[in-house]
C-alpha cells in the first residue's frame, strides 16, 4: 500500500483486518505507525513496498504525487498489478497504465465514491477499470474494500464513472442551495423545504433513465413538457429569483438553449431535447 493518507490508511487498515499480508509506505514515515500496531509491515522506500507484494495499491493525493513516486519505483513494478485508486482525469488513467505496461506491470485504474469510515463496508463504492485478466485475479481482494464493479478494459473509463457521478451531485447540491436561498427569500422554512425536497425526488429515477435512452437514440419526447411551454415558465422563474435578489444565472442559461431549441424547430421536443447544444 503506498499512500497513508486518512484514506490510504482506512485501505491499509482494511486489508490488514481481513487478513491480507500488507506492508505499507508513506512519504512522512510517522503515518504508517498505527498500521504496523495492528500488523501491517512497514517499508522504508516505495520500491521496498512495491517488491514485497504482486498486487500494488497506490492512494495518494493528486496526480503529481502519483507521478513522483511511480518514478521513485520504475523498473521495481515489472510483474506487478498496479491498482491506482487517487483521483484523476480519464487521460491520466490511461497515461498511467501505458506507463505501467512499457514497465512489465499490468493496470487497473480505481477511484473511490465515499468516505474513509466506510471503507470496509457496502456503503462505499470503488469503479474499477484496466486490465481485465489483473482485476480478475485480484477481485476477491478487492471486494474487501466495499461495493466494487468493472467498467471495461479502457483504463480511463474508472474515472469517466466517478467525474460523472460528481458533477451529478455537484449540479444537483448547486441547484438546490440557490433554491433554498430562494425560499428562505420568501420567508419559507428551508429545513422543512429541504425535508419536502427529499421526499419527491424519489420520483427523479424514472425520469433520468427515460432521459438517457432519449439522448441515446435521439428521439426526444416531451419530457416536462414541451419545450414551448416550458420556455414560458423559465421566464416565471427568471423573474422570481430577480425579485428577491437571488442569482439567476444558471436560469437564464437554460432558458437561452430553450429559445435556441425552440428557434430550430424543436419546441415540441422535451428537456433531455437540450443535449444536442452542449457540444463546445
Amino acid at each position: 500500500m503506498l499512500g497513508l493518507g486518512e484514506m490510504g490508511s482506512a485501505i491499509a487498515k482494511t486489508f490488514v483486518d481481513r487478513g491480507y499480508r500488507t506492508t505499507v509506505w508513506n512519504r512522512t514515515a510517522s503515518k504508517s505507525a498505527p498500521l504496523a500496531e495492528v500488523g501491517a509491515t512497514v517499508a522504508a522506500t516505495a520500491a521496498e513496498a512495491v517488491a514485497a507484494s504482486p498486487l500494488v495499491v497506490v492512494c495518494l493525493l493528486d496526480g503529481p504525487a502519483v507521478d513522483a513516486v511511480l518514478g521513485s519505483v520504475d523498473a521495481a513494478v515489472a510483474g506487478k498489478v498496479l491498482v491506482n485508486l487517487t483521483s484523476g482525469s480519464p487521460a491520466q488513467a490511461r497515461t498511467n497504465e501505458s506507463w505501467a505496461r512499457e514497465r512489465g506491470a499490468e493496470y487497473v485504474d480505481g477511484k473511490i465514491m465515499g468516505d474513509p469510515p466506510y471503507v470496509g463496508t457496502p456503503n462505499i463504492m470503488f469503479p474499477f477499470s484496466g486490465s481485465p485478466s489483473a482485476f480478475k485475479a485480484h477481485e476477491p481482494t478487492l471486494q474487501v474494500l466495499g461495493t466494487i464493479a468493472y467498467h471495461g478494459e479502457d483504463a480511463g473509463l474508472a474515472a469517466v464513472e466517478f467525474m460523472g457521478q460528481v458533477a451529478v451531485a455537484y449540479e444537483l447540491l448547486i441547484g438546490f442551495l440557490h433554491t433554498l436561498k430562494l425560499v428562505q427569500a420568501e420567508g419559507v422554512d428551508v429545513a422543512e423545504f429541504a425535508e419536502r425536497i427529499a421526499g419527491s425526488i424519489g420520483a427523479f429515477p424514472p425520469l433520468l433513465s427515460s432521459m438517457g435512452k432519449a439522448v441515446k437514440s435521439g428521439d426526444f419526447p416531451p419530457d416536462l413538457g414541451s419545450l414551448d411551454v416550458q420556455a414560458a415558465l423559465m421566464d416565471d422563474m427568471i423573474s422570481h429569483r430577480e425579485s428577491v435578489g437571488v442569482e439567476a444565472v444558471r436560469m437564464r442559461e437554460v432558458k437561452k438553449l430553450m429559445d435556441r431549441r425552440i428557434a430550430e424547430g424543436h419546441g415540441d421536443q422535451g428537456f433531455s431535447s437540450l443535449f444536442a447544444l452542449l457540444a463546445k
